[in-house]
């Protein structure tokens, strides 16, 4: 039950934020197969079971005001709870929910990265960004001419399904890239992606960016190429490589015109050290290099998003809208060319110039920042494999639902952390201990609390998580052995694997292609076409 003294923001005070360019941040507390089936343009999923793993990540200003919601499902309340609890201040409800928005005449987009595909049909319907439909690309490839296609998703996408004899250079990749990957000036350029968005923005980069070379989107990626009849190739390792002196500088040269065109910014150390002690404006700093190249030495403080994905899933990291944005990387070509589309997609974007190699002090992956807990009673793969010989232990496994499928211990039941509440006791199976795991058992932690509470049984987390007890070389079993609720948790992309129906695919292409139709009735989306004469 909502609390009605809860402060609420309206339909009119969302959309006039926006419009004003405000900060704010519109959260979709639903499960991810929820939000996709309809959900503000620029609402942003950070669903109620993974909230402590992203919040401080995707909002990371204390004072942003933050405005959640869900579809009736009781999830604000609690939300709201914790989210004061974590210090935010300015938190408040969507009036009504989601049926209040619909209700007020707000647009409902389905799917995900919502902005992003609307915006590269928006691209595509202002500048003609050129494209062949799969059967051109197909009889080019057999007429011996020279041609080259460029895969521009991420690198773990292209393993799954490929167009033959493509490579794979990730959107923000390739402007450095393409030179040293044709071989002449003649030979024709093919970009594809598995739907449209990535194909689109990645062809109209190369366009912007002065390549000489014919350039081609793939029409509709792999969705066009497999309703065409053609076969794809998995499990490839084609990847670009070592970029020459020259192909850097004339690159860097070229991104840099295209960024000043778009209104990029550009920001000193100086200033950007007064930009992260401003308390009033949210401020996110992306590396946009290949996660690899972060890893061996980053600037300190900076976020590893390679460009491509942060185009196309802005809201995934920059989940305020109206903040500002600064890009880093060592060679001027990505964080250009990323913070040009990042600049028409109507964010304050700078990108981060005068880094020196010694600038790039700090190494490893980067690290998410998640609130602290207390000390947890723990047990070792090994001590649980012995107390599993005996019933009375029963094991709650809060890893995504794909990866439980794949790989479970036995007997583990799957649940999310929505599940755990005085209505979800009767779905717990009974026991005289529970153990969490995930994963790593990073979010199987924050349920400890919440489970001993409901339960009054014992609770433990498992060391090291699912990982561990692969590790440790135990048994594991797979399917949906045993599901303690419906597997909402991750929406099934249309466009991603190889078992997708052709109905499905073809739904997927005539929604993205109704998009503009319905950035005009939503009205706030404030992008812009950068025309380059």
């Amino acid at each position: 039950m909502v609390d009605h003294l809860l402060h609420t923001r309206s339909f009119h005070d969302i959309r006039q934020a926006l419009l004003q360019q405000q900060e704010l941040a519109l959260i979709d507390l639903r499960e991810e197969a929820q939000y996709a089936e309809g959900h503000p343009l620029f609402a942003v999923n950070i669903p109620l079971s993974k909230l402590e793993l992203e919040i401080l990540n995707r909002v990371p200003r204390f004072a942003t005001p933050i405005t959640v919601y869900d579809n009736g499902e009781g999830l604000v309340a609690l939300a709201i709870e914790r989210l004061k609890d974590f210090g935010y201040a300015n938190v408040a409800l969507l009036e009504g929910g989601l049926q209040g928005w619909k209700d007020a005449g707000g647009e409902l987009f389905i799917d995900v990265n919502s902005p992003s595909k609307a915006f590269g049909e928006l691209v595509e319907s202002r500048v003609h960004t050129p494209s062949l439909p799969a059967e051109d690309v197909q009889a080019l490839l057999n007429s011996g001419e020279p041609v080259v296609v460029l895969d521009s998703r991420r690198f773990d996408e292209y393993q799954t399904m490929s167009i033959p004899g493509s490579i794979s250079v990730p959107g923000a990749e390739l402007v450095l890239r393409v030179q040293d990957l044709v071989p002449s000036p003649t030979t024709t350029v093919i970009v594809n992606c598995a739907g449209r968005t990535r194909s689109i923005i990645g062809t109209q980069s190369l366009v912007n960016a002065g390549i000489t070379n014919p350039v081609f989107a793939l029409r509709n990626g792999t969705i066009g190429w497999t309703l065409a009849g053609q076969p794809l190739e998995h499990g490839q390792s084609r990847r670009f490589g070592e970029s020459s002196e020259t192909a850097k500088t004339q690159a860097a040269q070229r991104a840099r015109h295209v960024a000043d065109q778009a209104g990029v910014k550009r920001v000193t150390r100086a200033q950007l050290q007064q930009w992260q002690q401003d308390h009033a404006r949210t401020l996110y700093l992306f590396d946009v290099r290949d996660p690899e190249e972060y890893a061996a030495g980053h600037l300190p403080g900076s976020r590893s998003v390679p460009g491509g994905q942060l185009v196309q899933e802005t809201d995934h990291t920059a989940s305020v809208r109206g903040a500002r944005i600064v890009l880093i990387d060592n060679d001027g070509a990505r964080a250009n060319m990323s913070a040009s589309w990042l600049a028409q997609l109507g964010w304050d974007v700078s990108v981060l110039d005068g880094l020196v190699e010694h600038d790039f002090s700090e190494q490893g992956p980067w690290v998410a920042k998640v609130p602290a807990l207390p000390e947890q009673e723990e047990v070792s793969p090994a001590v649980l494999a012995d107390w599993l010989n005996t019933p009375g232990t029963q094991v709650l496994d809060f890893t995504t639902s794909a990866n439980y499928v794949a790989s479970h211990i036995p007997g583990a039941a799957w649940l999310q952390r929505g599940l755990l509440t005085q209505k979800g006791l009767q779905a717990l199976p009974a026991a005289d201990r529970y153990v969490v795991t995930c994963g790593s058992s990073l979010l199987a932690r924050y349920a400890v609390e919440e489970l001993q509470q409901l339960s009054g049984k014992p609770v433990s987390v498992l060391t090291g998580g699912n990982a561990a007890w692969r590790a440790a070389g135990l048994p594991i079993e797979q399917g949906e052995t045993q599901l303690l609720q419906p597997r909402s948790d991750r929406y099934r992309r249309p466009y991603e694997g190889t078992d997708n129906s052709a109905d499905a695919m073809q739904a997927y292409l005539d929604w993205e292609f109704g998009l503009i139709a319905q950035l005009d009735r939503d009205g706030t989306h404030g992008f812009t076409v950068l025309e380059l004469k």
